[in-house]
């Protein structure tokens, strides 16, 4: 496949257009112009360069990739080092952010939706469609306890949580949205959702969660991240025969 194809598939798929985003989404950096075997991952970092290098792939897809709003220009450093290594040996990086996050099926607020089971799920945002909003709001099939829903979702992202729990009542109707979107709590709270669920916690966090009476729980930034690049593996590798090979860099943040 033609390095413009692949590119043509993702902003097909993912439809950056729609988002106003902190990142350029799409190649960042351009290597061969063939792609066979692709490697997908969370962060384009040092080490999952180096393991696609190992695996001699064509090119890298993740959802942190580079040239962050307000980052500094200069190619010096930990970044030269990383961006020379993509250089050197011709590997393509996609970088997908917001996107990535939104999608309906294969985004990773979809994911973590999915391995949940949540179900009637709509957009987090007021009156935002499901495909373009940064969060969502779904119900799970039974209500639960507190107890059980941190169980739930322990077993989703493979990891210990934060659970914040500040009543004793039920909880059917969950909103969440990953990574670091913990300021997304009072969304959650107009959503009349029982629980919000992300992937960071900042101090007044929890003083929000109890004193708006919303459960609050900080599942990880990587943890909950890792459902779109898994995502995009598999969609990669199904409709278009590519090899593909998603690689976790795990990360307790």
């Amino acid at each position: 496949m033609l390095r413009s194809e692949f590119e043509l598939i993702l902003n097909q798929t993912l439809s950056p257009h729609r988002f106003k985003d902190y990142a350029p989404n799409g190649l960042q950096v351009e290597g061969k112009k063939e792609i066979k075997r692709v490697v997908t991952g969370v962060t384009a970092c040092q080490k999952l360069i180096d393991a696609a290098i190992t695996y001699e792939a064509d090119a890298i897809f993740v959802h942190h990739g580079y040239f962050w709003k307000n980052e500094k220009p200069e190619i010096t450093g930990m970044k030269y080092r990383r961006i020379s290594a993509l250089i050197k040996h011709d590997i393509n990086l996609y970088g997908y952010h917001l996107p990535l996050d939104a999608h309906p099926t294969l985004g990773n607020n979809a994911g973590l939706a999915d391995a949940i089971g949540l179900i009637e799920r709509e957009g987090l945002q007021d009156g935002a469609k499901l495909e373009e909003s940064i969060g969502l709001v779904g119900e799970l099939p039974e209500a639960v306890s507190s107890v059980e829903l941190k169980n739930i979702i322990e077993e989703a992202v493979g990891r210990e949580v934060l659970f914040e729990s500040v009543n004793d009542q039920p909880i059917k109707r969950v909103a969440l949205c990953t990574g670091g979107a913990q300021g997304y709590i009072e969304q959650a709270v107009l959503a009349k959702a029982d629980v919000f669920i992300t992937g960071e916690v900042s101090e007044q966090t929890i003083h929000v969660a109890r004193e708006m009476n919303v459960h609050f729980v900080a599942a990880g930034h990587h943890a909950t991240e890792r459902f779109g690049a898994q995502s995009i593996a598999r969609f990669l590798s199904d409709e278009y025969g590519l090899e593909v090979l998603f690689i976790d860099i795990d990360n307790p943040a």
